[in-house]
């Protein structure tokens, strides 16, 4: 295997699988037995996997560097191709279902990937194939907006992320001014986001209805496999959110306004969580990685031989610059057995956060990928991998010292506070997305007034110092999750429980902690979310009572 950077792209032809396919369909009718229709569908799904590793170099140099052409083609490319593939692979499901091997099949990988693919076998559906095109320009496109967005601040060229960064500065000013940099950035493109928003939400509903669910909500749990539970149940779990966890949180940022002696806590305050300055990393961003190495060596075998094979192949690409894609993201490149980590350092503790939350996806996909034959396999449902990322945030805990030295203490106390305070956000996003799908909020203006309700409901501890246009319900906009995973939201909200549940634990019995984790991301997405929670001895959830019993167990730790 080579460096990331050496491996060569190829253009995925979709001709040429599609003739993998047909051979495949001939040979497996006639296969004798089960070993040599499980070795043609094994050989068939290694080609798949070639496939899907081009897709993701590409995928991954286009966000590096938006404005590489050559790349951005390409993605445009596999958006035209990728709905064709499914097709190509629902002809394979449909034979491997009718077969008299399927209960062999079952009996191997589990009743849980066979309901998969007769998930897939739905979606896969040639009538909605414009409609899949024409989502991922869209979504390509919004991608494109926002990351070439840059501004003068202080002498320095900055996107919103290094805006961010003086977000936290000592200084109130300073903390003003890039707060309404933030802001103006945001609203010199508010235009371009509703107008490409407006579309997504009219070809998303298209879909749903070609494929015949009653709405969008509808489809998209199903596409996102919620099998265990439905939109009622997420509800009832925002209503606990509310209940119990939004008076902490007003609690918390009370405290906070006192802790830095001001009169009003304002958005571009929230962020500083002490008045002499937040705990800041140690180090260049090559130092960082060094200190994590030694971090996951310290931590197991498992996760010291992960992140050696991650350096090794240099699978990272972490420094912030113009042209590059927002956000951060773990991906794979199933060819290689191997996680990918994107990010945008900024210089703050979020640096070391994606070297715990990523890092936690990334581990995940290497261990499951080294004990489970079946790529499509490896990563289970969203709401679980989340459970995999924010349980190494605080199972890192003890190596914190590393990158934040006599600040230690402070970086633990925010990155918990702040592991609380998301969640109200991450209910309201949800409820925001149901609230556009449900009203069918094509107007601008009316998406607005529905966040800024949402906003006073769930956070409303929240003050924008008079901004315009955010205290007009234009803050939505900046969470990409809504325009390019919609409704991939709760389920961090979800998973914090469980990640809660594990720190809760660790601080009594450490090793049966991590016995539960290492088990649970071993087993990758080989069950459903519920006998994923049993398979770990985590909570659900859903279950009345669940939030508050998280919460009680950690009183004393706030």
């Amino acid at each position: 295997m080579e460096k990331f950077s050496q491996m060569t792209y190829e253009r995925p032809d979709v001709d040429a699988f599609a003739g993998d396919v047909n051979a495949f369909l001939e040979a497996f009718r006639t296969a004798e037995d089960y070993p040599s229709a499980r070795a043609l569908f094994m050989e068939l799904n290694e080609k798949r996997d070639h496939i899907e590793t081009m897709c993701s170099i590409a995928e991954i140099r286009n966000t590096v560097n938006t404005a590489d052409e050559y790349y951005e083609k390409e993605v445009e490319y596999i958006a035209q191709i990728a709905p064709k593939i499914n097709l190509e692979m629902r002809k394979v499901y449909e034979q491997l279902l009718a077969s008299p091997f399927v209960g062999d099949f079952t009996n191997e990988f589990g009743e849980n990937y066979i309901r998969s693919l007769k998930n897939q076998i739905r979606f896969a559906n040639e009538a909605n194939v414009d409609n899949q095109v024409k989502e991922s320009l869209l979504v390509q496109k919004y991608a494109k907006v926002s990351a070439v967005c840059t501004t003068r601040f202080h002498g320095e060229d900055v996107n919103f992320y290094g805006l961010l960064k003086y977000m936290e500065s000592t200084d109130r000013n300073v903390r003003r001014e890039a707060f309404q940099a933030w802001a103006d950035l945001y609203e010199s493109i508010s235009g371009e986001l509703d107008d490409i928003y407006s579309q997504l939400v009219q070809v998303r509903c298209e879909m749903a209805r070609v494929l015949g669910f009653k709405d969008y909500i509808e489809l998209i749990y199903q596409q996102r496999e919620r099998f265990d539970y439905d939109r009622e149940d997420v509800k009832n779990f925002r209503r606990q959110i509310k209940e119990v966890i939004v008076p902490i949180c007003q609690k918390l940022f009370r405290e906070q306004k006192e802790r830095l002696g001001i009169d009003q806590l304002h958005y571009y305050d929230e962020a500083l969580v002490f008045p002499e300055g937040n705990a800041v990393p140690e180090g260049t961003s090559r130092e960082l990685i060094e200190k994590a190495s030694k971090m996951y060596h310290e931590l197991s075998g498992e996760t010291g031989e992960f992140f050696d094979f991650m350096t090794r192949y240099e699978l990272f690409d972490l420094e912030t610059k113009p042209g590059k894609r927002q956000g951060g993201y773990c991906t794979s490149l199933p060819e290689y057995k191997a996680p990918f980590i994107f990010s945008n350092f900024n210089g703050t503790s979020a640096d070391v956060d994606v070297l715990t939350h990523e890092a936690g996806h990334a581990f995940e996909s290497f261990v499951s990928s080294r004990r489970i034959p079946l790529s499509s396999m490896v990563w289970p449902t969203m709401e679980v991998c989340e459970i995999h990322s924010m349980s190494m945030e605080f199972f890192t805990y003890p190596w914190m010292e590393l990158f934040f030295g006599e600040n230690t203490e402070k970086y633990k106390y925010a990155h918990f506070v702040s592991a609380l305070t998301c969640i109200p956000y991450m209910a309201c996003v949800d409820e925001f997305q149901h609230r556009v799908f449900e009203e069918n909020a094509l107007d601008a203006q009316q998406r607005r007034r529905i966040w800024k309700e949402l906003e006073a409901y769930y956070m409303p501890w929240r003050d924008y110092d008079g901004n315009s246009f955010l205290e007009n319900g234009g803050f939505w906009m900046q969470k990409q999750h809504i325009f390019m995973s919609p409704f991939y939201y709760i389920d961090y909200a979800l998973a914090q429980m469980g990640a809660l549940e594990f720190y809760g634990r660790m601080k009594t019995d450490r090793k049966t902690a991590w016995e539960d984790y290492f088990r649970l991301c071993c087993a990758g997405g080989s069950k459903g979310y519920f006998d994923l929670l049993k398979l770990a001895h985590l909570s659900n959830p859903f279950e009345d009572g669940t939030v508050k019993g998280i919460m009680d167990s950690l009183k004393d730790e706030l």
